[in-house]
């Protein structure tokens, strides 16, 4: 039995370039093919998703509360670089009452000093980052865990 209540997908600024962008950080997938696993994977653990991206603070704060509104059982988010500057945001998933993951493909604490600071990852209930895609199917692997407890 398929739990009632979808997991989001919700991807921030730069991320519909992947593949394009700085493969050498980021991998050579792209979004689309990054969320059509997403889906595959969802649907073999009985759970419905959404996915989403974009590069405007104010359309993913929309997106947090609409997912609230609808009882959406998790998200996992990549905030891109409003991570490290977006209170709004912070804000926005410390208010939804959802669980949040937040997932970073490449492990930000090798990279610039500016980026060892997440706003985010405090109001989330766990943070993954350095995997690549597979950070997005682990998050999603354990909110179906908890769904299906």
């Amino acid at each position: 039995m398929a739990p009632s209540h979808p997991i989001g997908l919700l991807n921030g600024p730069n991320l519909g370039r992947l593949g394009l962008r700085e493969p050498d950080i980021y991998g050579a997938e792209t979004l689309a093919d990054i969320e059509n696993t997403f889906r595959n994977e969802a649907k073999n653990l009985g759970i419905v998703v959404d996915c989403f991206q974009s590069n405007h603070e104010g359309e993913l704060i929309d997106k947090i509360e609409k997912w609230t509104d609808d009882h959406f059982a998790g998200v996992i988010i990549n905030p891109g670089g409003f991570t490290h500057t977006s209170v709004a945001l912070r804000d926005a998933i410390s208010s939804s009452q959802i669980p949040f993951i937040e997932v970073h493909l490449s492990n930000v604490h090798q990279r610039e000093e500016f980026r060892h600071r997440s706003l985010t990852a405090g109001v989330c209930q766990a943070v993954i980052a350095g995997m690549g895609p597979m950070g997005y199917y682990a998050a999603l692997r354990h909110f179906a865990a908890k769904l299906h407890q």
